[in-house]
């Protein structure tokens, strides 16, 4: 496993349409392994293969709830609505609003090839989105409401802290 360089915001690569994975072979299985390690390394969420320079449909999730990681993935179902906050490791120090379904239901490949169905919801309804959009060369600025600035973004840290002190407590 290797850590990979991150492209960055005018890298053209990102703004390119990914190509689906029609063989499953250890050039994949390499690249899920190190997009992980890339993720991990770079504190981030969501990872997608573009990202790294490679435009294949592969991305790779952690929201806190275990790693997840998709190939092929494609949204078939999604409700409701939601604004959170989003930032991206190839923006860096960038952050705004962005208006996503509240669930999203993905369909994806496995690094088995196992087809499998992931539902979303909240923060991983968000990073599924966030991903899948990268596959088809759009960044999340291109949907951004309202960007956020640093001090705005420690007040909401803050009351996120907040929060969670008050659930622990309970």
């Amino acid at each position: 496993m290797a850590v990979r360089f991150i492209r960055e915001d005018g890298d053209e690569i990102l703004r390119k349409v990914s190509k689906k994975v029609d063989v499953i072979d250890e050039k994949i299985k390499t690249l899920l392994d190190d997009m992980v390690e890339t993720m991990y390394a770079a504190n981030g969420v969501g990872l997608a293969a573009p990202q790294v320079g490679i435009l294949k449909r592969v991305v790779v999730i952690d929201v806190g709830d275990g790693l997840m990681e998709l190939i092929n993935p494609e949204i078939i179902e999604q409700e409701g609505e939601q604004i959170d906050v989003e930032g991206c490791l190839s923006i860096p120090g960038v952050a705004g609003e962005v208006k996503r379904p509240a669930r999203v239901v993905v369909e994806a490949l496995n690094r088995e090839g196992e087809k499998i169905t992931v539902e979303g919801k909240e923060l991983l309804a968000v990073a599924l989105c966030h991903e899948i959009d990268h596959l088809d060369g759009i960044l999340f600025k291109d949907k951004v409401i309202r960007f956020i600035d640093d001090d705005e973004m420690e007040k909401r840290r803050e009351k996120k802290r907040k929060i969670k002190r008050i659930k622990d407590n309970e």
